[in-house]
């Protein structure tokens, strides 16, 4: 059981990271769900306040289902991302391609690219 306990750790440890990140990017509202809002919590949601992005956050070895936890997330306006973090690997965000291409038509249009 320790070493369940110390992955848990290790993860909420990697989402308070996240979330002062957040803050830092002009989100000074963020909290994470754990603290914030037990629904977002159960929707699959790590971070609130971070309109419009919902944002799943994990810190595996493996890679998680990327699809399968997209799919749990909330289907509102905002855009769910996950943001993985593999030891020895790097960081990554994920989100559906519909939602990055909607991005980039909003860059276009705002003449960013």
């Amino acid at each position: 059981m320790k070493k369940k306990n110390n992955s848990r750790a290790v993860g909420n440890a990697y989402e308070r990271q996240i979330r002062l990140e957040f803050i830092a990017l002009g989100w000074d509202k963020c909290q994470t769900s754990r603290y914030a809002s037990r629904e977002q919590d159960d929707a699959n949601v790590d971070l609130c306040g971070t309109v419009p992005f919902n944002v799943q956050i994990k810190r595996w070895k493996s890679a998680p289902s990327y699809h399968e936890i997209l799919k749990s997330m909330p289907q509102d306006s905002n855009y769910n991302v996950i943001i993985h973090k593999r030891p020895n690997k790097g960081e990554i965000v994920a989100m559906s391609k519909e939602d990055f291409y909607e991005l980039v038509e909003q860059l276009k249009s705002n003449g960013i690219i």
